[in-house]
């Protein structure tokens, strides 16, 4: 990916927190902050724009998808792409629990967020991603 176009997605990501203008663009804001913290090396992304989403949805990569942070009335949704395949000590996962692939983390209005769990569980998913 060039520079230009990884700017741009930050410069997308940026729009979106700003715009939510609610908790949903805290909670954002701060899981990619600790995303951002637990790996240097992650690149951001925007995917899935269309025009019912133009700023599309973040996705943070490293060696592959990492995780997805996905906005809903409700909810900040976290997704991680080879979630069933990480160890989650802390319990993190609370949603998406039966499928073979993907696990997600559903942050809602209040919720705190275990910084230190969802740093160990990014980097976790970076050794996985990268072993394969």
């Amino acid at each position: 990916m060039k520079a230009d176009e990884e700017a741009s997605a930050s410069e997308l990501i940026d729009q979106k927190i700003e715009r939510l203008g609610d908790w949903r663009g805290e909670a954002l804001a701060r899981v990619r902050e600790i995303i951002r913290a637990a790996d240097p090396e992650m690149v951001e992304v925007v995917k899935w724009r269309k025009p019912s989403n133009p700023l599309g949805v973040p996705v943070w990569e490293h060696a592959g998808i990492i995780c997805t942070g996905e906005i809903y009335r409700d909810k900040v949704k976290m997704t991680f792409a080879r979630g069933a395949s990480v160890e989650d000590p802390s319990s993190l996962f609370n949603s998406s629990l039966d499928g073979n692939t993907r696990r997600a983390i559903d942050i809602r209005k209040g919720d705190r967020i275990d910084e230190e769990a969802l740093t160990a569980l990014v980097r976790a998913a970076v050794a996985a991603n990268v072993s394969t």
